[in-house]
């Protein structure tokens, strides 16, 4: 019988460099698109999956995360009393009643695999997700991370999400060596973390979502320091590989890489030319904006 993937750990104790100063006092996951932060749009990705459990790994400055999350009696009783209902609305469903909230602090960055590593209280023996909120997907409907799940009920085993990037681009990413046995679907036969072009062993990068077997917290524990002197998440898929099947999954959607400024400007345009509210200004907007350029 196939586990039920239940448990979404977000690592989300960055410090958002790229982005300095915006990102001082503020967590990068905080910044908006449009009118919603980065981490809402990976929570409701999650919840959209059936995640019931938010596990974030949180940095000093993230404050505001749980705070997000958080009921919000003030703001609430002065919507309230404005008669302000949609707005109100809007805070009061963030998430859903039977989606819980659970914060672990990573005391120092130690890199993706360490932060995953401090989710094993949380997580215990059981298959879940990871999230990168910077690695914003539209889906068109069809969240990244549910098509995900759908692969995993299938197969039972560890999904990684990737996608082709130019050949140039592979030290910038995991890349992965795979076999083809799906439409989309490709047996993992190798991974490495940002190699050279020259020698990466195809141009699939891996991308900011994971479901892992809850396995991988004992490879975590035991996996040596890597690339930039973290623990890389990517070395232990590695060892993992040596025990069980890995299948990379690419997604169908487009992925924002909002970890980068050109990339969450994208991400920032795209979203407000389909905003309910804003769209058709905001269109008109751009194109007078492009007029003036030319």
């Amino acid at each position: 019988m196939t586990a039920r993937i239940r448990k979404a750990v977000f690592p989300v104790a960055g410090m958002g460099t790229r982005f300095l100063p915006a990102t001082k006092a503020n967590p990068k996951e905080m910044l908006p698109i449009v009118d919603k932060p980065l981490i809402q749009y990976a929570a409701e990705e999650a919840v959209d999956a059936g995640i019931e459990e938010l596990i974030f790994v949180t940095g000093r400055a993230k404050r505001s995360i749980p705070d997000h999350f958080d009921k919000a009696y003030e703001l609430e009783a002065e919507l309230e009393k404005g008669k302000k209902i949609k707005m109100l609305e809007l805070v009061r469903n963030i998430l859903p009643p039977h989606v819980s909230c659970i914060y672990i602090r990573q005391a120092e960055p130690l890199g993706l695999g360490h932060a995953v590593l401090c989710a094993k209280p949380a997580i215990g023996n059981e298959p879940f997700a990871v999230i990168l909120a910077d690695d914003l997907i539209d889906g068109g409907g069809r969240g990244c991370l549910k098509q995900m799940v759908e692969v995993f009920s299938h197969y039972n085993t560890g999904v990684i999400a990737v996608q082709p990037i130019p050949p140039e681009d592979t030290d910038k990413y995991g890349i992965v060596e795979v076999k083809a046995i799906d439409k989309r679907i490709g047996k993992i036969q190798s991974i490495v973390e940002k190699p050279k072009p020259a020698v990466a062993p195809s141009n699939l990068a891996v991308v900011g979502r994971y479901i892992l077997p809850g396995e991988i917290m004992e490879i975590l524990e035991h996996t040596e320091r890597g690339a930039g002197g973290e623990i890389q998440l990517t070395d232990a898929i590695a060892k993992l590989l040596n025990r069980q099947q890995v299948l990379a999954y690419e997604f169908e959607g487009i992925r924002y890489d909002c970890g980068s400024k050109l990339g969450y400007l994208d991400a920032t345009i795209d979203y407000a030319l389909k905003h309910p509210e804003l769209a058709t200004e905001f269109a008109a907007l751009l194109k007078g904006k492009i007029a003036n350029l030319q």
